[in-house]
């Protein structure tokens, strides 16, 4: 019997996401468990693995095509029946309804697809083709409800406890579907409560021809695929670094940002380090980093000031019971931040082995959607490509965040015991703490700052 491979839901809050890439062909041998295909959502990029043994006998879903979970995307057959022609790109889908012919604009044929209420012309040079807003089918009155917009079950839970009609939002999803990016935009800029408005009356329907020439007189230059850009080219945006870009926006727009810089005396460390880094691999495994010393003189510094371990609910603080302590990892289609649960509990090596297995998996697109939700505190290190010190946005819904800088030989003035000072070459490294200042004041932060020098200067933990 052929086996469906659908699109899963990877979170409890994801109701959709975009096959990025196939990683398998129409006629291919797949084995149970074997990366089948990429997907990107809000939360994470992943490898789907096959569900079947058997052979890949259709792709349903083009790749870029954003479904809703638990869509068919293709079908498994263990015998390997008949193999279909890989799915055609979503963008151009053929005319399911009977329509007027219309006139031809001057630069390609127009068609009108009847399923999402756009017109497609193939006008773009290789084949590819641009869509268009047209007016959409006639339908029959609707009686306001939800079921006529297109929008998740979160979407309409919003708009439901806001009290929106959301045949007022503008969609800017696939097939003008509403996200909840654009639900919530709405009601910061409106407000709740808003009544719907009367059925506006259906326009008439006009002939094709009178938008196309004004809409494709001038088309722009076609996007190229990042791999293959050079200067000048137009380069979409992928899944990631859109939802990347959505979320410093909402970051910047929900924190007052404030950031503090501490010059740090690392020496005592590089030093342990230096001796100990060959070692420390020999019997553990694992390579020695700078960042579990950072991460253990964070949780000293939390359990000095609190509030940097919390997150705002409403007109509440809620003061979070563990540390869960995000890790930003660059990667070369964007940056995650995976989570280390419960770091406090954590023996230095624990949290070095624990912070190298999920930066590997978020490079082999491995994680599990619970590996990066629910931090309440993160470290990034953009030391590690030589910077002084940056400023670092605040990963919502947390209250701050660390950012290393780069570690430098730098001559400083020592006093003695006895108020002799000298100059001493030392590694030193700027810690830049930004947060939320609405709950956190200067006095905090800095409070907390001192806290995590203090616990790195006179490091004193054995580390295994």
């Amino acid at each position: 019997m052929p086996t469906d491979v659908i699109m899963p839901q990877m979170g409890e809050s994801i109701f959709e996401g975009t096959l990025t890439k196939w990683l398998k062909k129409p006629g291919d041998k797949v084995s149970r468990d074997e990366p089948l295909f990429e997907i990107s959502t809000d939360k994470v990029d992943a490898e789907i693995p096959s569900p079947a043994a058997g052979v890949l006998v259709e792709q349903k879903v083009a790749e870029g095509t954003t479904v809703q979970v638990n869509t068919v995307v293709g079908v498994i057959d263990a015998e390997g029946a008949a193999v279909s022609a890989p799915a055609k790109p979503a963008a151009a889908p053929a005319a399911q309804a009977p329509a007027p012919a219309a006139k031809p604009s001057p630069v390609g044929e127009t068609e009108i697809d009847t399923k999402r209420g756009s017109a497609v012309v193939d006008n773009q040079p290789g084949g590819t083709t641009a869509v268009q807003p047209t007016t959409q089918p006639s339908a029959p009155a609707g009686d306001g409800s939800h079921s006529e917009v297109r929008s998740s079950p979160l979407v309409r839970k919003i708009a439901k406890d806001k009290n929106i009609d959301l045949r007022q939002v503008s969609g800017t999803g696939m097939s003008g579907r509403i996200t909840k990016d654009d639900i919530l935009n709405f009601v910061e800029n409106h407000g709740a409560g808003t009544a719907a408005p009367a059925a506006a009356p259906a326009r008439p329907s006009a002939p094709a021809p009178t938008y196309a020439p004004a809409a494709v007189s001038a088309p722009a230059a076609p996007m190229v695929p990042a791999a293959h850009a050079l200067s000048g080219d137009l380069v979409p945006m992928s899944k990631m670094r859109s939802i990347i870009a959505q979320r410093m926006v909402e970051s910047k727009h929900t924190s007052a940002h404030v950031h503090t810089v501490f010059k740090v005396d690392m020496t005592r460390i590089v030093k342990i380090r230096e001796k100990q880094k060959a070692s420390f691999e020999q019997r553990n495994g694992v390579k020695l980093t700078y960042m579990p010393f950072v991460a253990r003189a964070v949780i000293a510094g939390i359990k000095q000031m609190p509030i940097v371990n919390s997150s705002v609910e409403g007109d509440a603080i809620r003061y979070h019971k563990n540390i869960n302590l995000g890790i930003a990892v660059a990667l070369d289609w964007g940056l995650i931040v995976p989570v280390v649960k419960q770091v406090e509990e954590r023996s230095f090596l624990g949290i070095q082995r624990s912070i190298n297995d999920v930066a590997e998996r978020a490079r082999a697109k491995k994680l599990q959607p619970d590996e990066i939700s629910g931090g309440t505190f993160t470290i990034t290190n953009p030391g590690a490509f030589g910077p002084q010190f940056g400023l670092p946005i605040i990963n919502q819904p947390q209250v701050a965040i660390l950012g290393m800088g780069g570690m430098f030989k730098e001559p400083v003035v020592m006093t003695d015991k006895d108020g002799n000072d000298s100059i001493a070459i030392r590694s030193i490294i700027r810690l830049t703490l930004g947060y939320d200042h609405r709950i956190i004041d200067g006095a905090d932060a800095d409070k907390f700052m001192v806290a995590v020098r203090n616990y790195l200067e006179n490091w004193s933990e054995d580390i295994g």
